[in-house]
């Protein structure tokens, strides 16, 4: 039973106790509560259906939004965390400036140079495409545990 249902039986049983709502100042009480009653019940099913209506538009947009996540980003197959084996970025690796701690994206050429300039600090360091560090297991070389 909806809230205007149950207002609705409310005025039924007003109009069957033969209350005087024109004389009777309870009666007139009685009516005007039961009309607020009535008002209230219409404005919250209004809000219910807008609610609803925002619900579905909402997933609509939600949709929309994967849709074009999945164009932009593709699908997310960097599950395990490592940093270096994006399939999109093959060409760079993320190292570490020694003296700054700053992460820096390089390319292929500069890991070929084997020195890099820290953009941060401005130090220079050696880089190398070997791994000194496989606690993942991976071969990348990141700290995983760190990152979650």
């Amino acid at each position: 039973m909806t809230i205007t249902e149950k207002v609705a039986y409310l005025k039924g049983l007003a109009d069957g106790l033969a209350i005087d709502t024109e004389k009777s100042k309870e009666g007139k009480l009685i009516a005007a509560i039961i009309d607020i009653l009535e008002e209230m019940g219409m404005t919250l099913e209004d809000l219910e259906e807008s609610t609803t209506a925002l619900g579905e538009e909402l997933d609509a947009v939600s949709d929309d939004l994967s849709d074009v996540e999945e164009l932009l980003f593709g699908e997310d197959d960097d599950e395990d965390g490592c940093c270096c084996e994006d399939e999109d970025d093959e060409d760079f690796f993320e190292v570490e400036c020694p003296h700054c701690k700053e992460p820096l994206m390089i390319d292929e050429d500069v890991l070929e140079a084997g020195v890099i300039e820290c953009p941060s600090c401005h130090s220079q360091f050696a880089v190398s495409d070997e791994c000194d560090d496989d606690e993942c297991g991976c071969g990348c070389g990141c700290d995983h545990d760190e990152e979650e």
